[in-house]
């Protein structure tokens, strides 16, 4: 009897984070191609029923990455924004995979390169694993018990381990960097930042600022406006590695699997130094009650 040269299905269950991490980094590089072809040409946008923007790039990655999931891996609820948008049901498990084919639309069509390919595992309604590319940076991040960063062109293989780079945050020092949305911002989100010491505010779209706290480029990253759970699985997972924390508006952890709320995300505020997170709690409660008016 010949030898079967079929590859086994990964496990996304049973694997250790980490790896699984590594399996999201390389089927977000494969989806890099599709969203780059787009890019190169004329971008053509269209509206979706909550009037936000989509391009052919989200469809096409959506539909690269979807396939590597069915073809590579043991089946698991998947949840992907284009195909949610299109009206596809919404199945649920106790682990389920969350998909943002093309986060940073809006980036897209400004061309400025600050878009991200998100995909993860959400695991009893937290995320534990997840990768973040951004192929026209050629910059990816990915993370499970621990976060790393590598230089990867669109469609390539995943680098050998000796080319990633280990991630962690860095302590909150005197006076803080801030990152807020390039696209969304609010007052709330001004009187937030005005409490704290900033010493410099950045801009950056997609999921790029959870992983610039989580290479130590920033300190804290407040969201008042809402979010989709797929926007931010990603980069949590990738900032959580690192050692940072996200909290959500009101204390506790940013919760998934919000079924109730149709994956919507609440506000919440990423930290890189966990410990000032904790003491700076106090900051946060003026502003929460304003956010929930």
């Amino acid at each position: 009897m010949g030898m079967s040269l079929e590859r086994p299905l990964f496990d996304l269950t049973r694997q250790p984070t980490d790896a699984v991490a590594a399996f999201f980094a390389r089927i977000a590089l494969a989806a890099g191609p599709a969203i780059m072809a787009v890019y190169a040409g004329e971008c053509v946008v269209r509206a979706k029923e909550d009037l936000s923007p989509v391009t052919l790039a989200d469809e096409r990655a959506e539909a690269v990455i979807l396939r590597h999931l069915e073809q590579d891996a043991n089946p698991i609820p998947v949840v992907a924004e284009e195909a949610a948008a299109k009206g596809a049901k919404i199945e649920l498990a106790e682990e389920f995979v969350l998909v943002d084919p093309l986060d940073g639309t809006r980036e897209f069509i400004a061309r400025n390169g600050e878009f991200t390919v998100n995909i993860a595992l959400v695991r009893k309604g937290r995320v534990v694993a997840g990768a973040v590319y951004a192929p026209a940076l050629q910059r990816l991040w990915f993370g499970g018990e621990r976060a790393y960063f590598c230089v990867a062109a669109p469609g390539a293989d995943l680098p050998a381990p000796g080319h990633w780079r280990r991630l962690r945050v860095r302590r909150a020092p005197a006076r803080l960097t801030a990152l807020a949305s390039r696209s969304h911002c609010d007052p709330a989100t001004e009187e937030f930042l005005a409490g704290l010491p900033i010493a410099e505010r950045r801009s950056a779209g997609s999921s790029l600022k959870f992983c610039a706290i989580a290479e130590g480029e920033a300190d804290v990253y407040p969201r008042f406006a809402p979010t989709m759970e797929w926007d931010t699985a990603a980069g949590e997972a990738v900032l959580r590695a690192a050692g940072g924390v996200v909290r959500a508006i009101g204390g506790g952890r940013l919760l998934y699997a919000k079924t109730q709320s149709g994956l919507r995300n609440g506000g919440f505020i990423a930290w890189g130094d966990a410990d000032f997170a904790a003491s700076a709690a106090a900051a946060e409660k003026p502003i929460v009650n304003q956010a929930a008016t």
